[in-house]
């Protein structure tokens, strides 16, 4: 094919890739070509092998020969949509392709009824803790997909304490709950140098409600280790040493992750050098805090094809930033060929019940 520019010369991969977002220097597919790479990019999600024109045309439904679809392959080639696999016959999608197919061609699926009742059954009796929720929607996403789920919560340092209740939990504990508005809370375990009764920890939250209410969390948070007020009482004094040590670093969650098993039983990753950085990159948290939380409020993007460096440019991600007050996102990352029309479909419905529940 003449005159043909590939597909690399329009897309960039530092935003989130969005369904029907198409760019300008696309190619104009034909019928034929958009019927084709589709079969293709169905045939190679289903095993993970390079596809030859044959295996297109044995398919029957095309009504093609193999020596037309090859030639149809070479022109998706010629595009930047696939790639040959060691100078063979065989292609396999390439990450722009991915990129293209999931801007251009592809529709986040109808979700079964099962699936919906799957989700609402995991957050029916949800608390609206923060960090709860989150490992809730991580292994939501690692069952449903069949591939790592992901969840983070950033820093909620200049979030404003609006609520604080102190309950015991025994002799020497006590939970000490944080609102931070719309019902969403931070909960922390005290662990108390001698017992309490009741009455006295409804003495020390009366106190702490006085002087912490209104502030932010980390105003709030350099007040426990540091204002005399709270140190003139011994009982106060007491709580407020245990808070501030369970309360030692800013309110966030570390990246939650649920389904190493999943993603391990994909071809792909079925040697350690390839397993090995995407579960060392889970470990860090890096760069994948830094991608999830950094696509569009309240909807649904894919990353396809990550960092060369962190050895992910292999997987895909497809994350939801949290809108509201909560900055935070949940994904699901797995290997180019996922599936992309459930993936999407089902970070979405997920992100955006944890959203609501963390706005009720």
């Amino acid at each position: 094919m003449t005159g043909v520019r590939p597909l690399s010369k329009f897309v960039g991969m530092s935003d989130p890739t969005l369904p029907g977002r198409v760019a300008a220097g696309d190619p104009d597919l034909s019928d034929r070509q958009r019927a084709i790479f589709r079969t293709l990019i169905h045939l190679h999600g289903r095993d993970a092998r390079p596809v030859g024109g044959d295996r297109i045309a044995s398919e029957g439904s095309l009504r093609l020969s193999g020596a037309s679809v090859r030639g149809v392959l070479a022109e998706l080639e010629d595009y930047g949509l696939l790639e040959r696999v060691r100078g063979g016959v065989t292609r396999v999608p390439s990450p722009l392709g991915y990129d293209y197919f999931v801007r251009a061609l592809v529709e986040p699926a109808v979700l079964p009824r099962e699936v919906l009742e799957a989700i609402d059954a995991q957050f029916m009796d949800s608390a609206h803790d923060v960090e709860h929720l989150l490992h809730e929607a991580s292994r939501l996403l690692a069952s449903l997909t069949r591939q790592l789920g992901l969840a983070l919560a950033a820093s909620l340092e200049e979030e404003t304490l609006t609520a604080l209740d102190l309950e015991p939990l025994g002799e020497r504990r006590a939970l000490l709950v944080l609102g931070l508005g719309g019902h969403t809370a931070r909960t922390l375990v005290l662990e108390l140098a001698t017992p309490l009764e009741r009455g006295a920890l409804e003495l020390v939250e009366s106190v702490l409600r006085e002087r912490l209410l209104g502030h932010t969390l980390g105003e709030a948070r350099g007040r426990l280790a540091n204002d005399p007020e709270l140190a003139r009482d011994t009982v106060v004094r007491m709580v407020v040493r245990a808070a501030a040590a369970s309360w030692t670093r800013p309110v966030e969650t570390p990246l939650l992750a649920a389904g190493a098993m999943h993603i391990a039983r994909q071809p792909e990753f079925a040697s350690p050098q390839h397993l090995g950085p995407v579960l060392e990159a889970v470990e860090s948290g890096q760069p994948l805090n830094r991608l999830l939380v950094s696509g569009i409020q309240g909807q649904v993007g894919v990353r396809v094809g990550l960092s060369q460096d962190a050895g992910l440019a292999s997987c895909s991600l497809v994350s939801f930033t949290l809108p509201g007050s909560i900055p935070g996102a949940v994904g699901v990352l797995g290997p180019l060929r996922m599936d992309y029309a459930f993936t999407l479909a089902v970070v979405d419905t997920v992100g955006t019940r944890v959203a609501d529940l963390l706005s009720a």
